[in-house]
């Protein structure tokens, strides 16, 4: 095995061959690192637009959500959630009340998610952070305010600071509606206009209305009620403390990470990611292709060479070694210096950000193209190309040596 080796290693890096096949080997190792090298950035690019997404949404999510399997509402004062309220995981927790309503503001109106929050929500999210005009607030001693997503507060022509209060209906619960006096078939609330923020997702930019608990309980006609109850984590371990949550709560809740909150959109920037994977995969495949060529042209070159060893004693079997070896070594150094410098390129562009997303700055949410280097996709590629390359240069020596 030692011997088919080094001869491989010979018929590769001789420097007193100079011939077409070593120049057919050596583009077949360059087309295998251009390949290499597009499927690591590639993949960490992907990898940095997911964290740019869950980064965006972390401002707005909590790091925990529970919700009900079953109905719209439940009691937070059940034994199970108290019991829940106390596990030693969790920092703070919020009470969270949510339904549509209709927003009035002079003669503009639209439909809005309103999201009812108690006094730890500001504690519970980062949403100073994402404001664009005024300060969060919830109630004072004589009102309460409302904070708006930037898509709602251009819709119904609003600002943060603006003297005259939004009008919030909601129909009322378990009533029909009075065809005869319209408007009494729902409840309204005054709010005025206290911040308004800019999350740059449109589910949240466009919709949603941040309102009391107070409030959205008067306005849906509950009394303790709630949506939701959103959890923040003490220290890092998430999915300890989230199947924790779920021990005690048991399986009338559902308890929910932030990837989970947002499954839709994470699982389709992974679908995305490799979609790409596979394209760029077919286009290794067809480099690797040279590796079939430069295979069978080294063995119909080598005849004598093989000839002789024969003579020496050498079986069949070391022969057909040497010329897999052959076959895996171009392979496999293209994948590893693919890697290396697929590698270093990204590591540059999350320092220095050589690549722009456009001309002028400031056009995106980010300058340069995010990228992260994730240790299981370079795995992942580096075994894609062993594999592909063993099948490239399985199939010539196992044709040619039965042909000869």
């Amino acid at each position: 095995m030692n011997l088919s080796f080094y001869i491989a290693r010979r018929y590769l890096f001789s420097k007193k061959s100079h011939n077409a096949i070593n120049i057919i080997s050596m583009v077949s190792v360059c087309g295998v690192i251009v390949a290499t090298i597009a499927l690591v950035c590639a993949l960490s690019v992907y990898n940095g637009f997911n964290d740019l997404v869950a980064s965006l949404f972390s401002n707005f999510d909590p790091e925990l959500k529970v919700t009900p399997r079953k109905g719209k509402v439940f009691d937070p004062d059940a034994p199970e959630v108290q019991e829940m309220k106390k596990l030693p995981g969790i920092a703070c927790f919020s009470e969270v009340l949510q339904d549509n309503a209709l927003i009035r503001y002079g003669d503009r109106q639209g439909v809005a998610m309103l999201k009812g929050v108690d006094e730890n929500y500001e504690r519970l999210t980062r949403i100073d952070s994402i404001l664009i005009d005024g300060t969060f607030r919830l109630k004072d001693e004589v009102v309460s305010y409302a904070n708006a997503g930037i898509g709602l507060a251009f819709s119904l022509g609003i600002n943060a600071g603006f003297v005259s209060p939004m009008e919030i209906y909601a129909p009322k619960r378990d009533e029909r509606v009075n065809m005869a006096n319209p408007a009494s078939s729902f409840n309204m609330e005054y709010a005025y206009i206290g911040s308004v923020f800019r999350t740059d997702q449109q589910v949240y930019d466009d919709s949603y209305l941040i309102v009391p608990l107070s409030l959205a309980r008067s306005l849906f006609d509950y009394e303790r009620e709630v949506s939701a109850i959103e959890l923040k984590v003490s220290g890092r371990d998430v999915d300890g403390v989230k199947k924790e949550v779920r021990r005690v709560l048991g399986d009338a809740y559902v308890v929910q990470d932030r990837f989970e909150q947002q499954e839709a959109s994470f699982k389709m920037m992974q679908v995305e990611k490799w979609m790409t994977f596979l394209i760029l995969t077919f286009i290794l495949t067809i480099a690797l292709f040279n590796v079939v060529g430069s295979l069978s042209m080294l063995m119909i070159e080598k005849q004598d060479d093989a000839r002789t060893l024969r003579n020496m004693g050498a079986d069949d079997g070391l022969i057909r070694w040497i010329f897999l070896f052959e076959g895996w070594m171009i392979s496999g150094l293209g994948a590893l210096i693919g890697i290396v410098i697929g590698v270093a390129l990204c590591l540059l562009q999350q320092t220095f950000g050589f690549i722009q997303l456009g001309e002028a700055s400031g056009t995106f949410i980010i300058d340069a193209y995010p990228v992260r280097v994730v240790p299981s996709d370079i795995l992942a590629v580096f075994l894609t190309v062993v594999a592909i390359g063993f099948l490239a240069a399985w199939y010539p020596v196992h044709y040619l040596s039965k042909k000869r």
